[in-house]
């Protein structure tokens, strides 16, 4: 038998507590594989879910409803494997995601579907792995909504706000070598932080306000505030290519104003947006990003690892039993990555 960490019905603080999981569900079949959890990470979503966000959307998929267990990705052994599993056996280090749902990464063992999952570099640990796969399959879909891949990247401007974040220290990790000219949007103490990850320009926003940068951009990637999107759209350029966000309120215009509200509320703000970003840059895209489990992202993930060419700092690494502070760190914005170790005492 298993054991999970379980969130209870919405709280302020969120009501964690470590659970027995049900032995039943957690023999693999088809392509599943069972890995034994060493690491898994705790996200901003988490913190918010634990509190009921996202209660009527995430409803459609199972994950609304508690107790539930919450996290999406993991890096641990594999136990067993399923009679489709393929290649994969019993022993071997792994990483990967599991879907926004009621099962959850926060617990000691999960079952996996093979797509998503991948093996573990050597010289990576669990908890370095563990710290990747959501942020980094967030930012590689948003990456790719506003149409930036190796061959169109080079020489492009692209701005990033909230660029000291998970996602984008990430994107500089991608973007940057593929030829971008990234210009970060952070605070003071971060700036070094992103000039170091190889931003051709940083912004303080502390000092500089974003009106302040001119309109020259090709791609923007909103990882920070929804409430600096319109400013984005505003510093694109006639033939750019797009902006796509990772932080807009379509989970909470749901949650806040039911179904037929929320609708309505998405549909205004989408329009909004659009028309905008139109008055700018009249055939660019326009995105809102929300993570699903992605193939090409794991792959690109991957060979990155494998090349020692991506990695994000650890601030946290505590037992399953100490899951408060993990999600108090994240929810606080304290600096690095907060993991949990469920085979830790």
């Amino acid at each position: 038998m298993s054991d999970a960490l379980e969130c209870q019905a919405p709280a302020q603080p969120a009501a964690l507590r470590i659970a027995a999981a049900e032995p039943r569900g957690l023999e693999p079949s088809g392509s599943q594989v069972l890995v034994q959890v060493d690491a898994t990470s705790v996200n901003p979503i988490d913190v918010k879910r634990a509190a009921g966000y996202g209660r009527r959307l995430l409803a459609l998929l199972g994950a609304a409803r508690f107790p539930l267990v919450l996290g999406n990705d993991f890096a641990g052994v594999v136990r067993a494997v399923g009679p489709n599993a393929g290649p994969w056996q019993p022993g071997q280090q792994v990483y990967g995601l599991v879907p926004t749902g009621r099962q959850g990464a926060h617990r000691t063992d999960v079952l996996a579907d093979t797509r998503w999952l991948r093996p573990a570099p050597d010289h990576c640990s669990s908890e370095q792995l563990a710290a990747l796969p959501y942020c980094f399959t967030t930012m590689a879909l948003a990456v790719r909504a506003v149409g930036l891949q190796p061959s169109t990247a080079r020489g492009r401007r692209v701005l990033i706000a909230g660029a000291s974040g998970a996602l984008g220290r990430l994107a500089m990790q991608l973007l940057v070598p593929w030829g971008a000219r990234v210009t970060a949007v952070c605070s003071t103490p971060d700036v070094q932080a992103c000039a170091d990850l190889g931003a051709e320009d940083v912004l303080d926003r502390r000092i500089r306000p974003l009106s302040s940068l001119p309109t020259q951009f090709d791609a923007s990637l909103n990882f920070g505030s929804w409430s600096d999107d319109a400013s984005m759209l505003a510093k694109l350029k006639p033939d750019a290519l797009g902006h796509a966000t990772a932080v807009h309120p379509l989970l909470e215009n749901f949650d806040g104003l039911g179904w037929i509200g929320g609708l309505g509320a998405t549909l205004r703000d989408l329009s909004r947006q659009r028309r905008l970003l139109k008055v700018h840059s009249p055939h660019a895209r326009y995105r809102w990003v929300t993570f699903k489990p992605d193939r090409a992202a794991l792959d690109t993930l991957q060979s990155m690892l494998i090349a020692r060419a991506v990695e994000l700092p650890i601030g946290l690494a505590v037992p399953l039993q100490q899951a408060a502070a993990a999600f108090a760190h994240v929810q606080e914005r304290r600096p690095g990555r907060a993991l949990l170790l469920p085979r830790t005492p």
